[in-house]
Formats: C-alpha cells, structure tokens, sequence
C-alpha cells in the first residue's frame, strides 16, 4: 500500500526518510518532463504573436531541463546506492514500460534548443543538440528492443491485464526520428543532414508499425475485457502518442526531403518524399482524431467513479500535446483555417490539464506520497522477477 501521510507541512512526510525518495524513485518521473517538454513546444507553435507566450513557453522549457537533469540525477543516484532494488525493475510489467519516458523527455529538450535555443545563444547550440539527439537514438533504440525482449523471457503478462503502457518502450523511436527531421535542416553538411534524414525514417519504421499492431491487440483486449482499472485511466491517452508522432514525423521529415535530398543529389526522390509526408500526416491524423475522441469518452465514463491521482495521470499531456503540434504543423502546410483553430484548442486544453496534474505532482512530491516503487511496494501482482 502507499505509505500513509504523517505530517502533511514538511516534505517527504509520507517517507522514512528524504533517502527513501531515492530509494522509491522510479522512471515514471521522466513522464512529467513529456509533459513540461511538449507544452513549451505547443505553445511555442501558436500561429499567433501573444504578448509574453513565448517567454513563457521558453520558461517551461528552461524548468524541463531542470526537471530531466534532477530526475536523472535521483535515478542514478538509486542504481548506485540501492542497486540490487533498483535491477528488479526489469522483471516488472508495468514500471519497466516507462524506461521510454526517458528518451522521449530527453526529445523535448532537444527540439527546445532548436525553437528556444539557437534563437538566444546561435548556432553552437546545434552541435549540441545533434551530440544529444544520437544519444536519445541510442536510449530509444534501447528501449525499443529490450523492454520487449524482457516481456517476452521475464516478464508475466495477459492480455486481460494489458494497457496502452506497452507503447512507451516502442515509441521513444518515433519520438527520436521527429527530433531528428527537426535537426537536420540546421547541420551544416548535407552528408550529415542526409544521414540524419535516413536515420530518421529508419527510427520511424522502427516504432510505428509496432505500434500499431499494439494498438490492435489493445482494442481487441478492451473489447474482450472491458477498461482496466481507474488507475490506469490515463493510459487511454497514450494510444493518441504514437498516432500523433506518426503524423509529426511524416509532416517533418517530408517537408525536410526537398532541399536534402537534392542537395545529395537525389531530387526524384525529393518531391516524392514531400507528398508522401503530407498525405500519411493526414491520413494519421484523421486515425488520431478517432482515438482522441474515444479516450474522451473512456475518460469521462472514469469520472463517473473517480479517478485516483498517480503520475500515470501525466499520460493526459504528452499526447494531446504532440496531437496538438501536428495539428498546428498541418496548419502551416495546407491553408485550412479549421486546423489553426482546432491546434489552439488543443493547446489550450494541454496547458489547463499540464496546470493540473503539475500541481497534483508538486503537492505528492512534497508530502512524499507519490515516492512508491510498485516492484517494492508491492503494489502489482505481478511477480518482479520470473518465475522458475
């Protein structure tokens, strides 16, 4: 069970000790600086010069570098002080899943020092950027293969107990290529913007088409055994993650191809590149409406028993948010004034869930009760190593 609340007026109340954050500390944390990350990004992506919006945007990206740098400093901190605790997430079926927030909050940082960086300190930025990107490659990468190898050898799942977090390991790859088509434009050589262009639809075809054979088994689960429960509330968000960065990643890279591929001589190639971004962009779209409306709906039958706070409830922002910069994206390529307005209400309703579940975080972080690892807690059912 979580631990109860003591003291509520001093922080870590609800812990033995402030080392027991450490001790408790689990990647699910990383979930907050999506969240954070992606709402800079949208705001920064309005089509319309709102007095202080960007400095207020550049503020939310400037506290997410403070967020990932903390969080990674704890998570560390944990492997080296509480190792042989810390491995036992491996074996866990649902903590292990977000190991992908990690690249993928790392991701926000990058496309930050594009849209807020390069503008305040100039290019030096971009070396930067692209030395971290191919390590979110590589974490991404990671992910994407290791987590589903430990489902398969260590792990005990079914498919009446499955939910949308099995997406997270997978997509952290198409996150990593829509950085990417972001980047490439900026590198200086048109070698190295050609590779990163090819990495970037490799690490595309990498996450989407497992996401979407997840997705598949997803609905064929909700089908057979109905929602899962209230805790995992958020997670009908997540579908909405991969479908949007699908989308952004085909309006992105597309648009790139012109210029980079005739640069490297190859322009057939080029013109083709761009529409097939426009119309797959559009066509991912269209399927992230049907899933956004959905989690709408399954989200409002929730209310109805109430839903307990968890940091899954950071599952709200991260996917409304990159459906909501794909819906700006779109805007600026074709000229249909519903996709302008349509990618503001988004943003709007992103900034009002991230103030929420931000101060929700802040007040558990504070008074220590969302400092809980399920694999010690206990809190899961699932076995935490495999059984022999």
């Amino acid at each position: 069970m979580i631990p109860a609340l003591h003291n509520g007026r001093r922080p870590l109340a609800a812990l033995s000790s402030p080392k027991e954050a450490i001790r408790q500390f689990t990647p699910n944390w990383f979930a907050a600086t999506m969240g954070t990350g992606i709402l800079a990004l949208a705001l920064a992506a309005l089509p319309w010069q709102i007095p202080g919006l960007h400095a207020v945007a550049e503020g939310l990206w400037l506290l997410n570098i403070v967020l990932f740098s903390l969080f990674t400093l704890l998570y560390l901190a944990r492997w080296i002080m509480y190792f042989d605790e810390a491995k036992r997430i491996f074996g866990h079926s649902t903590v292990s899943m977000f190991f992908g927030t990690i690249p993928m909050g790392l991701a926000t940082i990058i496309n930050g020092l594009l849209t807020f960086g390069l503008p305040r300190w100039g290019v030096d930025v971009i070396a930067v950027a692209h030395v971290l990107w191919w390590l979110d490659v590589a974490m991404s990468l990671l992910c994407g293969i290791c987590i589903p190898y430990m489902m398969f050898t260590r792990q005990q799942h079914s498919i009446d107990q499955m939910t949308a977090v099995w997406l997270l390991p997978v997509v952290a790859a198409e996150v990593a290529a829509v950085s990417g088509g972001l980047l490439a434009p900026h590198l200086a050589d048109s070698a190295a913007q050609l590779h990163t262009l090819i990495a970037s639809y490799v690490l595309w075809a990498f996450s989407v088409p497992i996401a979407m054979s997840i997705l598949v088994i997803l609905l064929l689960r909700m089908a057979l055994h109905k929602l899962p429960h209230q805790s995992m509330a958020a997670s009908s968000w997540l579908a909405l993650g991969p479908i949007g960065t699908g989308a952004l990643g085909m309006l992105v890279i597309g648009g790139d191809a012109p210029a980079i591929f005739a640069a490297n001589h190859m322009p057939a190639i080029a013109s083709m590149a761009q529409g097939f971004g426009l119309i797959a962009g559009l066509l991912f779209w269209g399927c992230g409406l049907w899933w956004m409306l959905l989690a709408l709906l399954i989200t409002a039958h929730y209310r109805h028993d109430g839903i307990p706070f968890n940091l899954g409830w950071w599952g709200f922002t991260f996917p409304l948010g990159v459906f909501a910069l794909t819906t700006l994206k779109l805007a600026t390529l074709v000229d249909v004034s519903f996709f302008r307005l349509f990618g503001a209400l988004l943003t709007g309703l992103l900034a009002l869930m991230w103030l929420l579940v931000a101060s929700k975080t802040a007040r558990g972080a504070w008074t220590g009760t969302l400092f809980v690892s399920p694999c010690i807690a206990g809190l899961n059912k699932t076995p935490c190593t495999r059984k022999e």
